[in-house]
């Protein structure tokens, strides 16, 4: 894939899960209802703050943007975040059960991590000047 193209991608996700946590967290306060305070960091961290410096980390790592694996961590992550998410809400509010959802979907998140690892370790550029 074109390094400019999943790059943009990468960031248009983020600044979507940036707006998704703000307002989770605007809605929390006004609420005084902070049950779901997990919920609005994971979805800062793994939506706002990892999918942006994986956009920027790609263009460092042009190579890594045009392999399979860069697909592969791409579609992987944007499937299995939301559903870690929801699962992890759905277990605050009082749902046990979704218990395994979130555990398998944050398998998914990590083997997607990982492949991501991989590919920028073993892309022809992996070294910086």
């Amino acid at each position: 894939m074109n390094v400019d193209t999943l790059s943009r991608r990468w960031f248009l996700c983020a600044i979507s899960y940036f707006v998704v946590g703000i307002s989770l967290g605007v809605f929390m306060g006004a609420s005084e209802d902070h049950t779901l305070f997990p919920v609005h960091a994971h979805i800062n961290l793994l939506g706002w703050v990892a999918m942006s410096l994986t956009g920027l980390l790609y263009r460092v790592f042009p190579a890594a943007a045009q392999s399979v694996l860069a697909v592969w961590h791409f579609w992987l992550f944007q499937a299995a975040v939301p559903l870690m998410m929801a699962a992890v809400a759905a277990i605050y509010l009082g749902h046990r059960e979704a218990g395994p959802i979130a555990g398998i979907s944050s398998i998914v998140v990590l083997v997607s991590v990982l492949l991501f690892w991989w590919n920028i370790f073993s892309s022809r550029n992996s070294k910086m000047s």
